[in-house]
C-alpha cells in the first residue's frame, strides 16, 4: 500500500477516536451540571449520593396555594370550643318523668365536640380517592433517572416533570397514579422505578343544610367523609334526625346515612368521601322515645318506622345484669295528666310498637324486696353456742334453726335470759319513744308557761324546776332501744321457742347468772350473790332497803328474759297466792329498781312512769341506768 496513504487513514481513525471521547465527557458535564444545579454536587435531594450516570431532575419553582388549597389554618374557627349542649323539649320532659338530670339524645356525645381537621389531614388516603386540581404529588424516581419532586395538579388536571412535559393527572385514581406516571416517564427514559403519592391534599367546599347546629358552607379536607363534615357542623340540633341524613350531589341523592349504624354497629358503608360543592341534608327528626331504668344505656332514641320495643331496648344496649328482663313499663305521653302507666310483658310484648313522646322503664330486679317467706336470712347469733358467728339462713328458719346452724347450745347456757333483737322492732320502738318525748317535751312547755309566780322565791323554783325538767329530758334522749323481744319461756326451758327469723336478727344466749341487782333508791345499790328461793325482800335487805325518799309502791322487777313485774301489779301475776310485792321469789339475773318519790308539784313526778315506758319499749336496764334515776 501507499505510504502516504497509509498515514492519512492512520490520523482520520485518531481524529474519530478523539471526537467520540469529547462527545462522552461533554454528555456526562451536562448531567454533572443538570445535578448540582437542583441537589448539589453528586447528590439527590435528600443528601444521598446520586447512581454514576443517572440523570437528575430540577424540582420545579415553589409551589404557591393555589386554588383553594386546604390548610390546617383554614379549619381554625371550628377547632373553637363547642357551645354547652342544650338539650330538646322532649329531652326535657324525659330528665323530669325520670329523675334523670343528664339524660341526653343518643349519640350527642359523637357530635358536640368538633373534632381538629389536623386528624383529617393525616388520614391515609384511600385507593379510590380521585386526583383534582389543586392536589399536590410527591414524586421519587430512581435508576436512570434520580428526582424528589413536588408538582401541584394545575387548573387543566396536569402536572408538569422537568425533560418529560406534562402529564394528566385529574380524575386518576390514587391506585392507579404511580403506573401513569411511568407510562409517561418511559417515553423519555429507561430501566427507572417510580413512587407517587398525594403530599398536600385541596380542600373541598361542601354545604349542611336543613335541621343542623351550624348550617352553611364549609371547606374541609378533600379526604373528609360526611360524618367529618357533620362533626364540624356540630352535628343535628335537637329538631334534627340522627336517622335521615342525605348526600346530594348535582342534584342526585347518592347515599342516605343512618348515624345508628356506626354508633350501634361500627358500620361506616354509607359514610362517603365528599367532593366539591356536595350538599348534606339533615331532615327532621323522627319519633323519639326514652328508654331508662336498668338497661345499659339511657338515652332518648329516635325511631324508624315498623321499629318496636325490642329494637328500641337494643338501641339501649339491652338490659343490664340486675334487670328485671321479664317487663317493662311504658309511661305514654298522652296519659301524662291521669298518670296511667302501662306494663309490658316480655317476650310477649316485645312486637308492640311505641308511639312518639313514649317512656320505658325498665325495672331493677334487686332493687324490690321479695316477700318475708322468701328471704333468705341473715342472722348473728353468739353467746353460749358451740359456733358463734353470722349465718345465713333458708327463708322460713326459726330461731331453733339458728341455734342448730351454730351448732347447738353449750352445757352453761342459760336459755331463760336469751336476748333475742330485731332491727324491725328497734326502729319501731325508736319511732314511738321520740313521739312520746315530744309530747313530754310539749306538756313540760305549757305547764311551765301557765305557772304564776308572784314571789321572788316562786320565781327561783321556777327557774330551778325549768332547768331540771331540761336536763331530765336531754337525758331521755340519750336512750336508745336495743330492739329486744321479749321470749315468753319458763325460767326452767332448756329449748328456744319456734319462733320465725328475719333478716339482721341477733340472738345472744349468756351463760347462767349468779348475782341479782338492785338498783335506785336503796342505801347500797349494787349485785349480790343469787340464792336459790330468795325472794325480793331478801336482796332489799341486802341493800339496805328502801331510802326515805323512795317509792316503794312503784317498785319493779326486771326479769333475765326482759319482761317486767311492779308491785302495783299485784299477786295474780306472781302466781304465789302472796299480795306482798317483797315476798316473791326473785331468778338468777333478775334485777330490782326501787324509783325515788319526785316533788308532787312539778310535772317531773311522772317521770317515775317513764320508767315503765322505758321497759314497755324494750330499752332494757343500760336505759335506766343512762338516766340515773
Amino acid at each position: 500500500m501507499n505510504k502516504p496513504l497509509t498515514q492519512q487513514l492512520r490520523w482520520m481513525g485518531a481524529l474519530a477516536a478523539l471526537f467520540v471521547l469529547l462527545t462522552q465527557s461533554a454528555i456526562a458535564q451536562n448531567a454533572a451540571d443538570a445535578g448540582r444545579d437542583s441537589f448539589g454536587a453528586g447528590q439527590t435531594m435528600d443528601g444521598q449520593a446520586a447512581p454514576a450516570g443517572a440523570v437528575r431532575l430540577r424540582q420545579p419553582q415553589a409551589l404557591t396555594r393555589d386554588m383553594g388549597e386546604y390548610d390546617e389554618g383554614a379549619s381554625a374557627p371550628f377547632r373553637a370550643k363547642a357551645a354547652p349542649y342544650v338539650p330538646g323539649e322532649f329531652e326535657q320532659y324525659a330528665r323530669t318523668q325520670s329523675g334523670i338530670l343528664d339524660l341526653k339524645r343518643f349519640g350527642a356525645e359523637l357530635l358536640i365536640e368538633p373534632a381538629s381537621s389536623r386528624a383529617e389531614a393525616q388520614t391515609a388516603v384511600p385507593p379510590d380517592y380521585t386526583i383534582r386540581p389543586g392536589d399536590e404529588i410527591s414524586l421519587t424516581l430512581w435508576g436512570s433517572v434520580d428526582a424528589d419532586l413536588r408538582l401541584n395538579v394545575d387548573r387543566t388536571g396536569k402536572i408538569s416533570i422537568p425533560r418529560i412535559g406534562a402529564v394528566q393527572v385529574a380524575g386518576v385514581r390514587h391506585a392507579d397514579l404511580a403506573d401513569v406516571i411511568a407510562r409517561r416517564v418511559s417515553t423519555v427514559f429507561r430501566n427507572f422505578q417510580v413512587a407517587a403519592t398525594l403530599g398536600q391534599i385541596k380542600g373541598v367546599r361542601v354545604f349542611v343544610t336543613g335541621y343542623a347546629h351550624r348550617p352553611g358552607s364549609l371547606t374541609v379536607s378533600g379526604l373528609s367523609s360526611v360524618l367529618h363534615v357533620l362533626v364540624k357542623a356540630g352535628g343535628p340540633s335537637a329538631a334534627g334526625s340522627f336517622r335521615d341524613i342525605q348526600l346530594r350531589r348535582g342534584g342526585q341523592v347518592v347515599a342516605k346515612l343512618d348515624l345508628y349504624d356506626i354508633l350501634i354497629h361500627g358500620d361506616r358503608k354509607a359514610d362517603q368521601i365528599v367532593q366539591a360543592d356536595d350538599v348534606i341534608h339533615i331532615s327532621p327528626v323522627g319519633p323519639q322515645v326514652a328508654i331508662v331504668g336498668s338497661v345499659n344505656l339511657p338515652a332518648v332514641f329516635e325511631l324508624k318506622p315498623k321499629e318496636n320495643l325490642s329494637d328500641a331496648l337494643r338501641m339501649a344496649g339491652g338490659f343490664n345484669a340486675v334487670a328485671d328482663r321479664t317487663r317493662v313499663a311504658v309511661e305514654r305521653l298522652e296519659d301524662r295528666a291521669t298518670g296511667r302507666v302501662a306494663e309490658m310483658r316480655l317476650p310477649e310484648n316485645g312486637n308492640s310498637l311505641l308511639g312518639t313522646g313514649d317512656l320505658v322503664r325498665a325495672f331493677s330486679s334487686i332493687s324490690a324486696a321479695l316477700p318475708k317467706d322468701k328471704q333468705r336470712k341473715r342472722v348473728k347469733v353468739e353467746g353460749e353456742v358451740v359456733n358463734p358467728g353470722e349465718y345465713i339462713l333458708p327463708a322460713g328458719s326459726t330461731i331453733a334453726d339458728a341455734v342448730k346452724a351454730a351448732g347447738g347450745l353449750t352445757n352453761a347456757a342459760y336459755v331463760f335470759g336469751t336476748e333475742f333483737s330485731r332491727e324491725r322492732v328497734r326502729q319501731q320502738q325508736q319511732d314511738n319513744y321520740d313521739k312520746a318525748l315530744r309530747d313530754l317535751e310539749t306538756e313540760m312547755a305549757k305547764s311551765q308557761a301557765s305557772r304564776r309566780v308572784s314571789t321572788g322565791e316562786e320565781v327561783a323554783a321556777q327557774t330551778n324546776s325549768t332547768a331540771a325538767n331540761a336536763r331530765l329530758i336531754e337525758r331521755l334522749r340519750l336512750v336508745r332501744p336495743t330492739g329486744r323481744v321479749v321470749l315468753q319461756i319458763a325460767p326452767e326451758a332448756k329449748e328456744l321457742p319456734n319462733l320465725a327469723l328475719e333478716d339482721g336478727d341477733r340472738l345472744h344466749v349468756p351463760s347462767q347468772s349468779t348475782s341479782v341487782g338492785v338498783f335506785g333508791s336503796v342505801f347500797n345499790a349494787g349485785s349480790f350473790i343469787y340464792a336459790s328461793g330468795a325472794t325480793t325482800g331478801d336482796f332489799l335487805k341486802l341493800a339496805g332497803g328502801p331510802t326515805r325518799g323512795a317509792d316503794a309502791r312503784s317498785m319493779f322487777v326486771v326479769r333475765a328474759n326482759g319482761s317486767v313485774v311492779s308491785a302495783r301489779q299485784g299477786a295474780s301475776f306472781w302466781g304465789s297466792g302472796v299480795s306482798g310485792f317483797e315476798t316473791a321469789a326473785l331468778l338468777p339475773g333478775d334485777t330490782i329498781f326501787v324509783p325515788e318519790e319526785l316533788n308532787k308539784t312539778t310535772l317531773t313526778q311522772d317521770a317515775k312512769d317513764w320508767t315503765q315506758i322505758l321497759y314497755q319499749f324494750g330499752l332494757g336496764l343500760a336505759g335506766i341506768k343512762a338516766l340515773g334515776i
